[in-house]
């Protein structure tokens, strides 16, 4: 068996039994992954993003995939705020980990509405605000284009809950460390990053783009993100003090170690649960087997290893 491994991690006023989540709008509501993994052994999951009322969300075709991973323009269909509280969440009770809500808006006050209801919520144990969104009062500028705006949403959110605040951030910025600052000043107890980066396909015999959407752009995800994604955690868990939660192209133990390393305090999984719906459960199998391999006994102790001198 070998020596122990502690694979607990601590995030200010929050800890996980390990560092490992499914990551939003992957993983479903938890419940759809219960066949291939045990949601007591991971430290927790992402719900699917959720809004005050249900939504369809895009036209097919939403998914494509890339040479190094996917394109996707869901349209953030989800089943609202009600169905998930009464349809959802009691079937969440019998599990251990952590279950964080992921939410968004089309407005600052349904973004602080969103955040009210889903604290009223004893089993929700953290929300995730997803702040790559328009903003429909401000001409559809996404939410998370400018730090201004960003420090309004979040602080409107802070407000309105006790619950801890993680803000999930975009790449598509100039300076995602702008971003991170503007979320904690504003009262964002972590920070997740990245989302999707914004791409297009086109079908080459039509000439047109492949998503149904209308613009035919999407989210980029998966392994061909996962350089840029690693570095704006490396640059981000240094700006900010609160911490940092690295997402994007995670499909390996060998990859969340590169993440930690980079200065992640935990780590989501997200598309590699499409092509394997056990990746979490292999992952974190897979931290343990590394940190027994290289004599680690406590995995919060390589937080950061790569910018510490």
């Amino acid at each position: 068996m070998g020596s122990a491994v502690d694979l607990s991690v601590n995030l200010g006023t929050f800890s996980l039994a390990n560092p490992v989540l499914g990551a939003s709008g992957t993983f479903g509501y938890g419940l759809e992954f219960t066949p291939f993994v045990d949601l007591n052994r991971i430290g927790g999951f992402c719900t699917k993003g959720l809004s005050l009322k249900p939504r369809i969300g895009n036209p097919a075709p939403r998914v494509v995939e890339t040479a190094a991973g996917m394109l996707n323009s869901i349209g953030l269909e989800n089943v609202g705020f009600d169905r998930f509280r009464d349809e959802k969440l009691p079937h969440l009770q019998m599990y251990n980990c952590r279950v964080i809500c992921n939410f968004f808006g089309d407005t600052v006050a349904e973004y602080e509405e969103m955040a009210h209801a889903l604290s009223l919520l004893e089993r929700v144990d953290a929300l995730e605000m997803n702040i790559s969104c328009p903003n429909v009062e401000e001409g559809g500028v996404q939410f998370s284009a400018d730090p201004k705006t960003v420090e309004k949403v979040v602080g409107a959110a802070r407000r309105a809950t006790d619950k801890f605040l993680i803000v999930k951030l975009s790449p598509n910025v100039t300076d995602i460390t702008q971003t991170a600052k503007a979320a904690e000043a504003a009262g964002a107890n972590a920070v997740s990053l990245v989302n999707t980066y914004v791409g297009m396909v086109l079908d080459a015999e039509t000439a047109r783009p492949y998503l149904g959407n209308g613009n035919g752009t999407g989210g980029l995800s998966g392994p061909a993100i996962k350089p840029i994604a690693l570095n704006m955690v490396y640059q981000t868990s240094q700006a900010v003090t609160i911490p940092v939660i690295g997402l994007g192209g995670i499909r390996t133990a060998e990859d969340a170690i590169e993440y930690i390393l980079a200065g992640a305090s935990a780590i989501q999984v997200g598309t590699a649960n499409f092509f394997d719906p056990r990746a979490t459960m292999k992952i974190l199998d897979g931290l343990t087997d590394w940190c027994r391999e290289h004599g680690i006994d406590r995995i919060e102790s390589l937080r950061g290893r790569a910018w510490k001198k």
